[in-house]
């Protein structure tokens, strides 16, 4: 296959009730310049069985022989990578029709745009809506985008396409393991990369009911807050200063003094 326009990365671990629908709705996206990068983290379902029976040659298919964890495994699918982008799904996320063509025709038409994310919606184990996340839907341009990271994250992970060149150059970093995505968007804007978001909804994510995604509710604030200071601690050790590592320093304090109002209300 001659190098592909686009690199699909998709991380597997232990979703093989849900890898069939994820892996087809890459394939009928009907694409041609894009490989499917499926990394099977230690998996100790179906989900190898399940990406063997795919003979699609787009696929390229790789295993850690162990459950090395997400940041590992991420970065490791950004090494392989040989497209000029590099789109992120999940193993349990559905791609809605025209999802890659118009992330490539944007940034194609758009050169200064380092990462674009589109709008998702929610879907539940059983693929039903379950509504949308307010804060993807109520942040779409850059402008709302950039004003927010500071106080949370507004951006899907699994609908996110990028320049290879900006994801090989930042990566994940461990210390931000279940937070590494917001880190990530947090270190590109401190450092000014471009990200837009296309108002349309690309992505089914899926909540389960184990999922990061649904556990961080019960102590938002402390993970938030341990997240920001990890953030600020690396732009300062990097010597980054700007206004926008000190406008998260201040929402991050903020965050602490709520987790702290919250662990004192509950004591009470």
């Amino acid at each position: 296959m001659s190098t592909p326009l686009v690199s699909i990365l998709i991380p597997v671990y232990n979703t093989a009730a849900y890898l069939t629908r994820a892996i087809q709705s890459i394939l009928e996206q009907q694409y041609p310049s894009m490989e499917i990068i499926l990394i099977n983290d230690g998996s100790t379902d179906a989900s190898e069985t399940i990406i063997q029976s795919f003979q699609d040659p787009r696929i390229r298919y790789v295993k850690n022989e162990q459950n090395l964890g997400l940041v590992y495994t991420l970065n490791k699918g950004i090494d392989l990578s040989a497209g000029k982008y590099i789109a992120r799904m999940d193993g349990d996320d559905m791609c809605l029709p025209g999802r890659i063509t118009q992330q490539v025709a944007y940034l194609e038409a758009h050169p200064e745009v380092g990462v674009l994310a589109s709008r998702v919606s929610l879907i539940n184990e059983m693929d039903k809506p379950i509504g949308n996340w307010a804060a993807d839907e109520q942040n779409t341009t850059p402008e709302q985008i950039r004003g927010f990271l500071p106080k949370d994250n507004c951006l899907a992970h699994p609908s996110i396409m990028a320049k290879a060149e900006m994801l090989k150059k930042y990566k994940y970093r461990s210390e931000q393991s279940q937070a590494e995505d917001y880190d990530l968007w947090l270190r590109m804007a401190a450092d000014g990369v471009v990200i837009h978001k296309l108002p349309d909804e690309l992505v089914q994510h899926r909540i389960v009911h184990n999922s990061f995604t649904r556990s961080r509710q019960q102590n938002v604030f402390k993970k938030l807050a341990k997240t920001k200071f990890r953030f600020v601690g690396h732009a300062l050790s990097n010597g980054r200063w700007n206004g926008f590592v000190w406008k998260t320093l201040g929402y991050a304090c903020m965050d602490q003094l709520k987790a702290i109002g919250k662990t004192l209300k509950k004591s009470i």
